[in-house]
Parts: C-alpha cells; structure tokens; sequence
C-alpha cells in the first residue's frame, strides 16, 4: 500500500536519520516552506500546496495547490485533506514540530485526526518518532532507549506496559496528570503498550 509523505517546514537537522524513512515509492506532499528540504531529503513532489506566504511559489510542472492566505486550515492540514480525499491511508509527517509550538501542537493533532478516521500516521523529527495509540498495539524497540506516553484526547485507561524499566497494568492517565513520561526499554526487549479506552500519544525518543 503507498504511503503519503506530507513534509512541512520546520526545521529538519538530521536528514540522514530521517532520510532512512523514506521509501522509493512515497508520494510525497511538500507544503510551501517544506520546499526548502526537497534537495536535502532527494524526495521528488507529487503534489505542491501552499500559500506561499514563507516560500516562494515554484516554477514547476509539478501540480500545485495555491490556497488562500486567510483560511481556516493550515497549509499542512489541506495537505492531509487533499492526500485522504485521493485515498491514502498510510501517512509520514516530516518537518513538523519546531520553533512555532502553535503549528507545533497543531500538527500533532493531525495524528489524532488521522486515528479517528482509522489511518496508519507517524511522526517524525530529530529526536523521535510519535504515533497515536488507540485500537492496536504500539511496540517501542530496544534502539529507542526511552519513551514517554501522553494521555493526548481526555483519559486513557486499561494502559498495560511491559518490556519496560516501569510497567503498568490496567493504568489511567489523564490530560492533568501525565506520569507516563521518561519510560525505558529494558535491555534486549520490545516494550509493548496497549490501551482499552482513550488514547494514547506515544513518543519515541531517541536521545535523553
């Protein structure tokens, strides 16, 4: 199944780290500024979208959306509409988190949104990966020595943790209470999360 890549524009340092991700057979999406890691990630667009209010529009025979500059969806977001509405149903999300947390807290909602309508996305930045956990199982490998759980959408319970320094049976996180943070995987195993109501943000982190 092709997956859609949608790459945004805030900052991307590690590009050989996030360059591993990448399949030959994306489709990839860059939204207006996004355009400023195409060189560097050696991903060719399908489609363009933007309003160009950070990044020139290009010369290009690629297609491209123009939107407005007053709207109520972010360049980013018309990106996953358009991308649903032409039947993709596995996602990456590259160049999202960054020194705009408004966009930021934003673009990690788009993950909320894609679980809701039942599609597979994950999001990833220089120091980790994150992905909603809902109705299936999320495993957390021994690479990523930490993880961190946040009760991202009112509370989660039923949370069963193992394989980790800290694991958990029928827990309960809530937005006001988040103590599922700085988790590690025990040397040698894959943690294992699951949730029975509610979900989950789970961030996979990289470094300390």
């Amino acid at each position: 199944m092709k997956r859609c890549v949608i790459v945004g524009g805030a900052d991307i340092m590690d590009v050989g780290r996030i360059r591993q991700y990448l399949r030959a057979d994306d489709f990839a999406v860059y939204c207006d500024s996004g355009l400023r890691h195409r060189s560097r990630l050696g991903l060719a667009p399908g489609l363009i979208v933007g309003d160009f209010d950070s990044h020139p529009r290009p010369e290009t025979d690629t297609e491209t959306i123009v939107l407005p500059r007053e709207k109520d969806d972010t360049d980013t977001v018309f990106a996953v509409r358009e991308a649903l509405r032409r039947g993709y149903e596995r996602f990456l999300l590259l160049g999202m988190t960054g020194r705009r947390m408004d966009h930021t807290l934003g673009n990690l909602s788009i993950l909320l949104r894609l679980d809701t309508l039942g599609r597979q996305a994950i999001l990833v930045d220089d120091y980790s990966e994150m992905e909603v956990v809902s109705r299936e199982a999320a495993e957390i490998p021994d690479r990523f020595p930490y993880f961190s759980l946040l009760a991202c959408a009112g509370t989660a319970r039923g949370i069963r943790i193992t394989g980790a320094k800290f694991p958990l049976e029928d827990g309960e996180i809530t937005c006001d209470y988040q103590y599922g943070i700085s988790n590690e995987v025990l040397p040698g195993q894959t943690a294992r999360v699951t949730v029975c109501e509610g979900r989950l943000l789970l961030m996979r982190i990289l470094v300390p």
